[in-house]
């Protein structure tokens, strides 16, 4: 289980920030390399940030992390 320490806290922040400015793009990203994601799924409302990556993890079986990682490179 995550610690939330400073570092840790800091890093969900950026996370979060980073997912916000560049979801449109992300977005597409997304859809075109996993054609099974649906609109739903990839709704992002402000301050939903952990449902969103939540459900991703879920559809794509993939750690939170490996997530964030995924939504970096693709940014």
């Amino acid at each position: 289980m995550l610690s939330l320490n400073s570092k840790n806290l800091n890093k969900i922040i950026m996370d979060k920030l980073e997912i916000k400015g560049n979801w449109n793009e992300l977005k597409g990203k997304l859809k075109q390399k996993y054609a099974d994601l649906t609109e739903d799924d990839l709704k992002y409302a402000e301050g939903q940030d952990d449902e969103l990556i939540g459900k991703l993890q879920k559809k794509l079986g993939k750690t939170r992390d490996e997530i964030v990682k995924e939504l970096k490179s693709l940014g």
